[in-house]
């Protein structure tokens, strides 16, 4: 589930490498992009500084971490931040971010675990700079055809729309990789990997707003349960173990009522 607001930052910094005199070489690294995104996220006054959900995310983030962080190069870290939609998105570097909604749209623990292990999956996938290179070929392809074709402003706005539909296929592809890889990191970190199965159950039952399949940057629910079904299935020395029916979820205890502070610039 990465946010609009990562894919944004990389397309910004793909860009940025396309202008005259910043060559390749210059591109900033995984690091450096999650920091920039960290910066401006303080600045906005969107990072929890403290919150009794900390209390609650804290064990679950520390058991993700451990399965996650020997095959991952940078130290990973987990923050609250505050927005409406519930979401969590994993910036380049390291940083994963939960909005404070989600800890309450969430049934369980599993589906939480769920949704953190999908998240660290983006990482270890590097799929923030895989998306930013993505998209960077888009545009170099778009502008020669440009230049070939002459600068009509259909043709631009048909290149722009073929584009975006090849980069959604593409971020659609990531995120069926990160479920998977987030079951996985679910099973091994001590979760039951169904969580993700009930979470997007969840999702589709609340009938929120979103594309057809094919215009969104995500798989649709349906289609996400089932590869994860599938996988399970492949997988039975991995997950015969766990429980398929959502009673035997751990309940999440998150305060019904808290005062969070923000980190102001």
């Amino acid at each position: 589930m990465t946010a609009n607001r990562v894919l944004c930052c990389t397309a910004l910094v793909g860009s940025l490498a396309l202008a005259p005199g910043i060559a390749k070489a210059d591109e900033p690294t995984e690091a450096q992009m999650g920091a920039q995104l960290f910066t401006q996220l303080k600045s906005q006054g969107e990072i929890v500084k403290s919150s009794p959900l900390y209390d609650t995310l804290r064990p679950i983030a520390a058991a993700i971490t451990k399965a996650v962080q020997p095959r991952y190069e940078y130290p990973i870290h987990f923050y609250i931040v505050h927005e409406n939609q519930p979401n969590a998105f994993a910036a380049p570097g390291g940083n994963i971010y939960v909005v404070d909604s989600l800890l309450y749209f969430v049934k369980n623990t599993e589906e939480l675990a769920g949704t953190l292990c999908h998240e660290s999956s983006h990482l270890l996938h590097h799929d923030s700079m895989a998306v930013m290179k993505h998209n960077e070929e888009i545009r170099r392809r778009a502008l020669a055809a440009t230049i070939l074709l002459g600068p009509s402003i259909a043709h631009i706005l048909t290149l722009e729309a073929i584009g975006q539909l090849d980069a959604n296929h593409y971020s659609r592809g990531a995120e069926e990789a990160a479920d998977l890889t987030g079951a996985d990191t679910c099973a091994s970190a001590g979760y039951n990997p169904w969580g993700l199965v009930w979470l997007f159950s969840d999702f589709s039952n609340a009938q929120l707003k979103a594309p057809p399949e094919i215009l969104s940057d995500h798989p649709n629910d349906a289609h996400r349960i089932e590869c994860l079904k599938s996988h399970f299935a492949a997988n039975p020395a991995t997950f015969a173990r766990f429980s398929s029916d959502p009673k035997t979820a751990k309940p999440l205890r998150v305060p019904k009522n808290e005062q969070e502070q923000f980190l102001r610039p």
